[in-house]
């Protein structure tokens, strides 16, 4: 039974280590603004200290940095209420993607790759 109880525990380590992901805010008003005036697409996605999707999206998000050319990726925590003023962005783990200036596409929760990796490539 102890043993068992040790095995549990174990599991649930490993599970819940799978989805952590340093998080920070990498967003600042002058790098969107110039990465925008670069012709760049800029995705920004928002987190929250314990939201496990966040996490899940971050990830995806920051392999696409590697698989597409000419992006830029901010992150903000969205309880910095002057960033998320700026996006009008109400919860965690929302995506927004701009090109040339404009809000191109925006999700709230998404964290399937390819439904991303399509977003950004409708974006390029």
């Amino acid at each position: 039974m102890v043993m068992k109880k040790i095995l549990t525990l174990i599991f649930c380590i490993f599970t819940l280590s799978a989805n952590v992901i340093a998080k920070e805010t990498t967003f600042n008003k002058k790098s969107f603004e110039k990465a925008l005036s670069q012709g760049k697409t800029v995705v920004v996605s928002s987190w929250i200290k314990y939201c496990t999707s966040c996490a899940s999206q971050m990830k995806v998000l920051n392999k696409a940095k590697d698989d597409f050319d000419n992006i830029e990726y901010f992150t903000f925590d969205v309880t910095i209420e002057e960033i998320a003023e700026f996006f009008n962005v109400q919860y965690q783990t929302t995506l927004l993607i701009f090109k040339d200036n404009n809000e191109v596409y925006r999700s709230i929760g998404e964290t399937n790759k390819d439904l991303i990796y399509k977003a950004i490539r409708s974006s390029i």
